[in-house]
């Protein structure tokens, strides 16, 4: 039995070991980028960009917080609870869909990409920090996006493709 486990200790940390669990998003994996520079969201899968949608981002550069977070939650008709506006209703400002992300140490209820009932301010710096998306572009990212996808928020003048390079998100 020891035999076992120093030949898995050394499988495990031997660079031919096919799980590298450092490399997160590994080639293929799901992966969204922000580039707050020209408010647009790309979903990458498969080792390549699948699509550039338009983007609201913060009303200030500070707002919308930067960095690699972490997908946490993800709602259908997702409650407002700032105002108590319930799901569904065209009140809500959130649209249709929640993809919440670990921003600032959060749980994934603070920071997300979501709709919008205001699709005229999609691609514009006009909100409190979260990710805004016409509804059809958060409905399409939604079934696309499992809960664990990393995501890149960012201010660069690089291609998504470079960015996705740079992130290991592409090969």
């Amino acid at each position: 039995m020891k035999f076992f486990h120093v030949l898995l200790a050394l499988t495990m940390f031997s660079p031919l070991w096919p799980f590298d669990l450092n490399r997160n998003p590994a080639p293929g994996d799901p992966f969204i980028i922000v580039n707050k520079a020209n408010n647009k969201l790309a979903f990458i899968d498969d080792n390549k960009v699948q699509f550039i949608v338009p983007a609201g981002t913060g009303k200030s550069n500070e707002l919308t917080p930067e960095g690699l977070f972490t997908v946490k939650v993800k709602a259908v008709n997702p409650y407002y609870r700032k105002k108590d506006i319930p799901g569904g209703d065209p009140r809500n400002p959130l649209g249709t869909r929640w993809i919440g992300f670990d921003a600032k140490g959060t749980d994934g209820r603070i920071y997300g990409v979501h709709g919008t009932n205001q699709p005229w301010t999609v691609g514009k710096y006009v909100s409190q920090g979260c990710i805004r998306l016409k509804k059809e572009d958060v409905e399409k990212l939604y079934q696309r996006v499992p809960i664990g996808t990393k995501i890149l928020v960012t201010t660069s003048s690089k291609s998504f493709l470079q960015l996705g390079k740079e992130n290991r998100a592409i090969k």
